[in-house]
This record gives structure tokens, C-alpha cells and sequence, in this order.
């Protein structure tokens, strides 16, 4: 199959052969596709031809809508056939190729998205890069066609201009050499990235910044660490103002829980309707942690939706959780979610129908396309409840009645597709996720999940080594695993140890810190690398940093590094951390809010930080009772460790040594808080640790 004849004659390409739903929707094309490897780069440079390289993932809307106009055309198919070697790229299971080739596009656009179309050498040095092409040229947009009629020619004719640029563009994505020295980072930086927040802040709707509108929820989570240092009043009410807005928009999901990718306009109002897998982790974190800060009950209802969501729709038989859900069905984007009139009322009849379409703002004329409408919230409960002249609780039950009405309904119209692969580091947020969920909420359905989850890992992503591997799906594991996977998958892990106590996950987090510092650090400039030693070697070597639509590797990283530090007592952790803080110091410095999760890691550098060591076993009354208070008090800056008698005790001493020398009082449950593993006075009962937790 080394041309296009051969693959008319089939009807598929070689991306038949793939597991990703993404390449697999791509295997009937006319194009001729390679997926990533050796064989394609081998095969262009044997027939002198250039690489068309095309980067997406399976719920990516513009994807869709390039492969209809371009890569399912008979014409297109031939062009690249004809002048072109095509490679096709899952951004999700090969992201340090996107990465690289990302930084091509922005590096000559200014801009980058997906789908991401780069032209390169057989060495793969890129020269032209772009994101969506329409078929033709509209609208001032060069046509795809034209393109690579343009880039065959010039191939041929005039080679030397495309190398030359080639080699430019690769030099000129290399990382910059260190200038040497770091800047200090404090107090001062993380004043600064809340004052660009705030500056950023949209009072009206929420959130940072203009229209499109993405949840960011790592900007959350540090404005909750800003208020908790200095009870800082705004920042509080930056967050909340945030979740509530987000929640009573059109980007969650009313009538089946969960949050779309993001808003097209900035009152939340129209999403892009993807559904991904990090975007329910991070902002359920957001949510529990929101609960846990201020005690409102709403907060952590909405963590328990999108929970409620995962474990229904987006967890695999054996416990995985799998990566999206598409935006688009039957060809158009959102038809799933949106409703008329006529359609709400057919399935709760006249009087209730006509309630909830006042209340979700499903109208005649409609709020999205064709008339069709997005359910979201005009105005609270309580004031709608007032506006009708009925009482709260009631009003509450008959949308909820008419909720799961609806939602029965939908589950008849045909769904959007379901990216059922599964990725080691997105599983690794929704470990976290469901495990502080656990612990501020206490539903034991999130703690199972989690251990299922970490389960699944263990058996089918987990090699000799200890290796971790990015994906599975439909029985086969692909690519040695990057920065992400170990640092996210940690990071899971050590809030599975701080939910269950369970030893081996906290063992299971040491020693994948380790092997991760050994596969992904830089020896020579510190800070880990995306790709480590088990990686393909590519073009370009990045470091990740920016905390973007998911938190970078190295500022989840720093942070377990500091987390695994306090337990352990192992200063090289320490310093290691440090040491990558500075790498990035002088970036962080210049824009703070574009690090929020590393300045979550700076917050808990400048402490204070706490050791909170309980002695007892798990099943006594008094120690649970201490652990559920632990676990209901926001403390970010914390570690949680509980030494009980016996073999996990002693397994627990020789992780964290300075538990060893704590006793306990009268043979009872005693709990410690320790600041640099210095035990102060113990603590037996209840009032006294509310009365010392009061004081912190």
C-alpha cells in the first residue's frame, strides 16, 4: 500500500491497522497515511518528496470539518499522494510531537490550534506550518489546495529556499541557553500573579480575560491558596463568582452533568461542546476545594455532578477512565446537548415542560443554531422559585424530576463519539480528583473508583522497571511514557495515600518520583524535560512550564517533589525543586498568572507548611473522627500521614523517619502537627484539634 491506487483498491490506509480513534477516522480517507514512525521519514526520503504532517485529536471540531472539506476528497487525496509523504498524529498519544511541531506553527503564525498542519524535510525540519485550511481559498484564508500546488512546485523548482527556512526554523525553536543565574521568587510573586488575575478578572461573568472563555481551573485553585494566606475577600470572590457562573451556563451540561472545553462568548453561554477527560478532574478539584474553603453546599454539589458524570459516562467496565467526548453528532456540533420548545414538552408534557424551558431559557427562537436552545440558568433558584411563587424545596424536585426526564430522552438520540482510549496522565488527574473529592465530600463511590483506576495503571500500563506507558486501548499499550504520566499519576497517588492510607500508594508515589527523575531530569540545567530517556529523540527537547488548559508537567512535578519532601525528609527532593524553580524563575517572574499551578508549588514553599502525623489504627472510632476533620479543613499546605501499629507502621517509619520518634498518649489515637517535622503538642480529642486547627 505505497500509493494511492494501492489504498483505492483496499478502500483503507494504513491507519486501519491504529488503535486511536482519531487515526481510525482517518483509515478510509483517499490520502495515503503513515502514522508516526520510522517508515514514513524513510519512504520520503527515498522518493525525495516532503512530509505533510497533520496533528488532532478525536473530539476536535475543526478536525472534523478539515477531513470533510479536505482529507476525505478524491482531489486532495491525489495531490498529497502525488507530491507528499502524509503522516497523521493523535496529539493525545504522541504529545511531545505536537509539542514540538506546535511551537513551529506559533513560531511562524503567531497562532496555533488544531488540526495542525506543518510541511517538513524527510529530516523532518519544518518550513510551512498553519491550522485549519478551508478546501479553496475564502475569505482572505489561502486554500489548502492552493498550498500544496504552491509547496509541490517550489519542491522541485526552487528546493534550496525550503531547506534554507527549514533549517532557520528549526534553529530558531531550540530552547535559549540558561542565562545562568535565577531570579528569587516570594511573597512578591505571588502578589503579582494575583494582582494580573484580578486585573484579568471579567466582574460581569467570571473568569480571565475576553471571549473565548476556558475554565482554567488551576487560576482557582491558587486564588483559593492567595485568600488562605491573607484572607484575601476578592480572591474569594473571584472564585466563586467563577464557579457559579460556569455553572449556571450553557458550558456544563444540565441535563447530563459535566463541563465542556470551553465558552465561544464570555458569559459561559455557548460552549464548544467537547467533553474532555482533565477538564471534569481539575474542575472538580476546583469545586471541592471551593467547599472545603467556604462551607457552601453548592460547591460540592457541583463537584458531585461531575463526578456523577465520569463514573456514568466516561469510566471503562474494568475502571479506567477514558479521554472525551466528541462536540459533534450526525454531523453537526452540539445537536446532542440542545432542545426547542416542542421537544422538552413532548417529554414532561404542557405545564412542566413550559416551567423548566423558563427556567433553562429554551425559547421560541432559540439561544443557539436553527433555533435550538442551550439550556442554562437566568437567574438563581431562589429567585426563580420566588418569581413562581413556589417553594424552594418543591421547585427543586420538579426539576430534578424533569431533568432525569430529559436525560432519558437524550439517551435515545444518537451520541456523539466516545475517545475510549485511555491515557496514563489524564487518569492520573482524575485519581486526584475523585480522591479529594472523597475527602471533602466523603462519598466512598470516588475512593473506589480511584483505587480501580490505579488498579487498571498497575496491570496494563505499568512495565518491569518500573515503566509507565501513555495508552491503552482495545487491549494494546502504546509509547513509553512522558513527563505528564509519571508527574500526574503521582500526583494521584499521593492523594490516594492522604484519602485511604493505604502505604503501598504512598511507596508506589516514591518510587516513581524516583524513576522519573532518573528518565526526564536535566543534570546539566535542572528542571525535568517532556520527553525523558525512554522517549524518540525529535528535533527539539522541550521543557514545560506554562500552566495552560492543563497545569505543565514540571509545576505538578515541583509540587510532588516538595509534597514527597515533607514526608520524607529527603532534602535532595527538596533542593531538586528549587533548583527547577529556578530554571523558570525569571519566566514566572515576568507573568506569575501564567503559572498558577507552579505558584500553588511557591505557595507551599514559603509555608508554613505542616507534617499532620496521626497515630492509631484506621478503624478506631476517635482516629477516623480525627482523619474526617483533617479531611473536611482546607489546608493546602499540608501532608497527611497516619501511623497505625504493625507492619504498615513500620513500612510508614521507614518512608518518613521522624514519625518514628512520635507516641502516642495513653495507648489512644493521637494526632501531631508538625512543622518541619517538629511534633508540638499532642492532640487526643476533638475540641482541642478544632481549637489548635483554629489557630492556623
Amino acid at each position: 500500500m505505497g500509493n494511492g491506487h494501492a489504498r483505492k483498491d483496499s478502500g483503507v490506509n494504513r491507519l486501519i491497522h491504529e488503535k486511536s480513534p482519531y487515526l481510525l477516522q482517518h483509515a478510509e480517507n483517499p490520502v495515503d497515511w503513515f502514522p508516526w514512525g520510522k517508515e514514513p521519514f524513510d519512504k520520503a526520503k527515498k522518493e525525495d518528496k516532503p512530509i505533510f504532517l497533520s496533528i488532532g485529536y478525536s473530539t476536535c471540531h475543526w478536525c472534523h470539518v478539515m477531513a470533510h472539506e479536505s482529507f476525505e476528497d478524491e482531489e486532495v487525496g491525489r495531490m498529497l499522494n502525488e507530491g507528499f509523504i502524509s503522516i497523521k498524529v493523535d496529539r493525545e498519544e504522541l504529545p511531545d510531537v505536537d509539542m514540538v511541531y506546535m511551537a513551529v506553527c506559533q513560531a511562524i503564525t503567531l497562532k496555533g490550534g488544531w488540526p495542525l498542519s506543518i510541511f517538513m524535510t524527510p529530516q523532518g525540519k519544518p518550513f510551512y506550518a498553519g491550522t485549519y485550511f478551508p478546501r479553496s481559498g475564502r475569505m482572505g484564508m489561502v486554500g489548502f489546495t492552493d498550498i500544496l500546488s504552491k509547496i509541490a512546485a517550489v519542491w522541485q523548482s526552487e528546493r534550496g529556499e525550503l531547506l534554507e527556512a527549514s533549517e532557520k526554523i528549526t534553529l530558531g525553536i531550540q530552547p535559549k541557553p540558561s542565562s545562568g543565574f535565577a531570579v528569587e521568587l516570594g511573597l512578591e510573586t505571588l502578589q503579582k500573579g494575583y494582582d494580573q488575575l484580578l486585573q484579568a478578572f471579567d466582574p460581569q461573568w467570571g473568569g480571565f480575560g475576553q471571549a473565548p472563555k476556558f475554565p482554567t481551573p488551576h487560576n482557582l485553585t491558587f486564588l483559593l491558596r492567595w485568600h488562605k494566606r491573607g484572607n484575601n475577600a476578592k480572591a474569594l470572590e473571584m472564585v466563586e463568582r467563577t464557579l457559579d457562573a460556569m455553572r449556571s451556563g450553557g458550558i456544563f451540561d444540565h441535563i447530563g452533568f459535566g463541563f465542556s472545553r470551553y465558552s465561544v462568548d464570555e458569559r459561559w453561554l455557548v460552549p464548544h461542546f467537547e467533553k474532555m477527560l482533565y477538564d471534569q478532574a481539575l474542575l472538580s478539584i476546583a469545586y471541592s476545594e471551593a467547599y472545603l474553603a467556604t462551607g457552601m453546599v453548592r460547591h460540592g454539589r457541583v463537584a458531585a455532578e461531575i463526578l456523577t458524570y465520569v463514573l456514568r459516562d466516561m469510566t471503562s467496565p474494568e475502571g479506567a477512565f477514558y479521554t472525551a467526548e466528541d462536540a459533534d453528532s450526525e454531523g453537526k456540533e452540539g445537536l446532542f446537548y440542545v432542545w426547542t420548545p416542542p421537544e422538552v414538552k413532548e417529554h414532561l408534557g404542557k405545564d412542566l415542560g413550559e416551567l423548566f424551558c423558563r427556567f433553562y431559557d429554551v425559547g421560541p427562537h432559540g439561544n443557539f443554531e436553527e433555533g435550538r436552545s442551550i439550556p442554562h440558568l437566568r437567574m438563581s433558584l431562589e429567585d426563580f422559585a420566588a418569581h413562581e411563587n413556589m417553594e424552594l424545596e418543591e421547585l427543586e424536585q420538579v426539576l430534578e424530576e424533569a431533568r432525569a426526564k430529559l436525560f432519558s430522552a437524550r439517551q435515545r438520540r444518537v451520541h456523539p463519539l466516545k475517545d475510549d482510549k485511555v491515557l496514563t496522565s489524564w487518569n492520573g488527574l482524575m485519581i486526584a480528583a475523585m480522591a479529594k473529592a472523597y475527602q471533602a465530600l466523603g462519598d466512598k463511590a470516588y475512593v473506589d473508583a480511584a483505587r480501580k483506576a490505579v488498579d487498571f495503571i498497575r496491570d496494563k500500563l505499568w512495565r518491569p522497571g518500573p515503566r509507565l506507558y501513555r495508552r491503552y486501548r482495545d487491549g494494546e499499550v502504546a509509547y513509553p511514557g512522558y513527563l505528564d504520566d509519571y508527574a500526574f499519576f503521582v500526583w494521584g497517588l499521593i492523594e490516594l495515600y492522604e484519602a485511604t492510607f493505604v502505604i503501598s500508594y504512598l511507596e508506589e508515589a516514591i518510587g516513581l518520583n524516583r524513576v522519573m527523575i532518573e528518565l526526564f531530569w536535566d543534570e546539566a540545567g535542572g528542571g525535568f524535560f517532556y520527553g525523558g530517556k525512554d522517549n524518540e529523540i525529535l528535533i527539539k527537547r522541550s521543557k514545560e512550564i506554562y500552566d495552560g488548559a492543563i497545569p505543565s508537567s514540571n509545576s505538578v512535578a515541583v509540587l510532588n517533589l516538595l509534597r514527597l519532601a515533607s514526608i520524607t525528609g529527603d532534602e535532595d527532593l527538596r533542593k531538586r525543586a528549587e533548583q527547577a524553580a529556578g530554571v523558570f524563575s525569571k519566566r514566572i517572574k515576568a507573568y506569575p498568572s501564567a503559572y498558577t499551578h507552579f505558584l500553588s508549588a511557591l505557595d507551599f514553599i514559603i509555608g508554613p507548611r505542616r507534617e499532620i502525623v496521626i497515630l492509631g489504627d484506621r478503624d478506631q472510632e476517635m482516629t477516623t473522627k480525627m482523619v474526617e476533620t483533617i479531611h473536611k479543613e482546607f489546608f493546602p499546605n499540608k501532608t497527611l500521614l497516619l501511623r497505625p501499629e504493625g507492619e504498615e507502621g513500620q513500612r510508614l517509619t521507614a518512608i518518613a523517619p521522624f514519625v518514628k520518634k512520635l507516641d502516642t498518649v495513653e495507648e489512644r489515637p493521637t494526632l501531631y502537627l508538625c512543622q518541619e517535622h517538629a511534633g508540638q503538642r499532642p492532640i487526643t480529642g476533638l475540641a482541642e484539634l478544632n481549637a489548635a486547627l483554629a489557630q492556623i
